[in-house]
């Protein structure tokens, strides 16, 4: 296989892998390890390559896994990311066209055939170094050390996992490398061994580094207590929080550290509370003219300078005035809305995750917004009843933008069937598998056997928004009328 078959061979896999499970977090972040990528540049190299310096950074493996475009000018990664969006549109078209009795074999030729309008490719506005947040994973290193923190490559199947250092990779800043090295430091001088398999006991587990555009450092580090007693894991908590305040990683500045003691793979702060050893509670950025609080636990979109594009977007194409109910499903510490209040007559935001919702809450009173109200639970549960009371004939206008696994079918059932909806905003990350789903129920003709009784949506505009540079990753916004 010729090295330009391999590449775009490559670039496929990237985009289509099964990326390591987590609700909220986005593509770029994800460890691609579930995609045997040696059929195509060959493992054995990949791990002669490290036994010889395990320390080199620079090795392009690492940056074809996690940022495969990161060869291509930035100018030739947006027209890449962007034929990409068209055809996932005409795929949709396929769908809905279908849903309706039309042939596809005698309808426009696919080529052609889009359901909307396509904006072009809205560029971000920071290239590299662009995280906000990263995850970094510890598990052997390509010298076979256990105490190594970095991105996986190979595959759990083959048992060919390696864990290689971020350095040089495109889209992570400086000072989450930095965090992570020191945190490999820590690892290696203590006496505890790392958590690699549940059942195979360990403790040190992940590292996540949040960042603002401050400069303010989070860092979160996920520990396995296993049988430790009380007593023995604050001799822990106290050796970490020292080695970061007074010991070598003092030089990483860090503004906070939590701790989380966790027995799963991921754990909410409801299931296992996030402990902060030392530092300020919160990180904070300044979005659309709004100061934001950021939990440890919040979501929040790992490109800034690309979230205010995103926003913006989908601020514009909502169409709200003084009269507009906008209600923002998903709505994470609560950007979208809160950014809009203004506009609106009310803000109504739903978010599963506790913490996110009290940044929510905190953003409002801290900007002095007083038209909104946020609440805490699963989306299916609380819409119904939500949207109930607003049938009195004020228009309500809906934004979504679920995780990776979509909106639950409860969601969509309340969406067609509320009336008062007549324009939806739908942003997504990765438009296939449940999102497509999503998408196709609230376009198909009406069916009392999937209780979708109200009025169909039409998609009328498309605008792809790029947070994820180097990838082959893209947001999506949709924008649908009925």
């Amino acid at each position: 296989m010729c090295i330009t078959c391999r590449f775009v061979t490559y670039v496929y896999l990237c985009h289509v892998a099964v990326l390591h499970p987590s609700t909220r977090q986005h593509p770029s972040t994800r460890h691609l390890h579930q995609v045997d990528f040696s059929v195509f540049f060959g493992w054995q190299a990949l791990r002669e390559e490290s036994q010889c310096t395990a320390s080199d950074t620079s090795s392009p493996w690492l940056a074809d896994v996690v940022t495969p475009l990161w060869r291509l000018s930035y100018e030739e990664q947006l027209k890449v990311k962007f034929e990409a969006q068209k055809k996932i549109l005409q795929r949709l078209e396929s769908y809905i066209q279908m849903l309706n009795g039309v042939n596809v074999t005698t309808a426009v030729p696919k080529s052609e055939s889009l359901p909307c309008l396509l904006h072009p490719i809205i560029p971000s506005p920071v290239i590299n170094g662009y995280r906000n947040k990263s995850t970094f994973s510890v598990n052997r290193g390509p010298d076979g050390n256990p105490k190594t923190v970095g991105y996986y490559l190979g595959t759990w199947r083959d048992g060919n996992i390696v864990c290689v250092r971020s350095n040089n990779l495109k889209n992570i800043p400086e000072k989450h490398s930095q965090v992570a090295q020191y945190y490999e430091v820590f690892l290696r001088q203590s006496p505890l061994e790392p958590c690699l398999v549940f059942h195979e006991g360990g403790y040190w587990r992940e590292l996540i580094v949040r960042t603002n555009s401050q400069g303010h450092t989070m860092a979160i580090i996920t520990f396995h207590p296993q049988k430790l007693s009380q007593e023995e894991l604050h001799v822990q908590k106290e050796t970490v929080k020292e080695f970061f305040i007074r010991g070598p990683g003092a030089a990483c500045d860090l503004t906070s550290l939590y701790f989380q003691e966790s027995t799963m793979t991921r754990c909410s702060h409801q299931q296992s509370p996030y402990q902060l050893l030392f530092g300020e509670p919160y990180i904070f950025e300044e979005l659309l003219s709004l100061k934001i609080r950021i939990s440890p636990d919040a979501f929040f979109q790992i490109n800034t300078a690309g979230a205010e594009m995103l926003y913006r977007t989908v601020g514009e194409l909502t169409g709200v005035n003084s009269d507009t109910i906008l209600l923002d499903i998903c709505c994470g510490t609560g950007v979208i809305g809160l950014s809009l209040a203004q506009h609106t007559s009310q803000v109504l935001g739903i978010e599963l995750v506790e913490q996110a919702v009290e940044d929510a809450r905190w953003t409002a009173a801290f900007n002095g917004i007083t038209n909104s109200e946020f609440h805490t639970g699963r989306a299916e549960k609380i819409l119904p009843g939500l949207l109930k009371s607003k049938e009195d004939g004020q228009s309500v206008v809906a934004v979504v933008n679920p995780a990776r696994a979509g909106l639950h079918y409860k969601v969509i059932q309340a969406i067609r069937n509320c009336g008062a909806i007549r324009t939806l905003v739908f942003v997504s990350c990765k438009l296939h598998g449940e999102s497509t789903r999503n998408i196709i129920e609230l376009c198909c003709p009406p069916d009392s056997a999937k209780k979708h009784l109200g009025e169909p949506f039409v998609l009328q505009q498309a605008v792809p928004v790029d947070l994820f540079p180097h990838t082959p990753h893209c947001e999506l916004v949709l924008l649908f009328t009925r």
